[in-house]
């Protein structure tokens, strides 16, 4: 009850109605998200690629794939760029954040949200989202790595649990796509959590 109530109270403050996807009926998928950012602080870091992915039961819909490259307002650093791999001249005809955002929530609609270190991806599109509609992404989210904490926790109750995505992988017999491509982290996300599904915990 308390959720429907807040659901609809954000509707409400809802200012754009390009969004009005958000809130949609659900329609029982799940979506892989990941972002690329130029910093790992949600309160600067700038947009440069989205990449999301749906998920039908038991099956990784790769097909219905979302990929973006957004056009920052400054031009990502050498170190950055050593990361992503995304340079200066591959984001200059990128979205803008508006247009990439439009697309996203298009794409994912109310569905639930599912990636690995959710919370910082969605601190940065929100940061991008509440000027524009006046709401944040409403969407429930699923964190991996806290499920994965349960999972082993249950297994091991007086152990230390490493979160690193390499240990995920390795431990949940999910195999390592290059990373830092959001797409691909997206879709390697979705692998894990069905992983964790076949084990009870999705």
């Amino acid at each position: 009850m308390l959720a429907a109530w807040l659901h609809s109270r954000r509707r409400a403050r809802l200012r754009d109605p390009r969004f009005l996807p958000l809130f949609d009926d659900d329609d029982g998928d799940t979506v892989s998200l990941d972002c690329e950012t130029s910093s790992l602080d949600p309160r600067r870091a700038e947009l440069l690629a989205i990449g999301a992915v749906r998920i039908r039961g038991n099956r990784i819909l790769a097909h219905e794939a979302l990929s973006l490259l957004v056009r920052p307002q400054q031009a990502p650093s050498g170190e950055n760029v050593a990361i992503h791999g995304l340079r200066p001249r591959d984001l200059a005809c990128g979205l803008s954040p508006e247009q990439a955002l439009t697309q996203l929530a298009t794409f994912i609609g109310a569905r639930t949200l599912v990636g690995y270190y959710l919370e910082f991806d969605v601190a940065v599109l929100n940061h991008y989202l509440r000027p524009l509609a006046g709401v944040g992404l409403p969407n429930r989210q699923i964190e991996l790595s806290g499920r994965y904490y349960d999972y082993r926790i249950r297994q091991y109750p007086d152990s230390s649990i490493d979160l690193r995505l390499a240990t995920l992988q390795a431990e949940l017999g999910v195999p390592a796509l290059p990373r830092h491509d959001a797409l691909n982290d997206a879709l390697s996300a979705a692998m894990l959590y069905l992983a964790l599904r076949q084990r009870g915990f999705g």
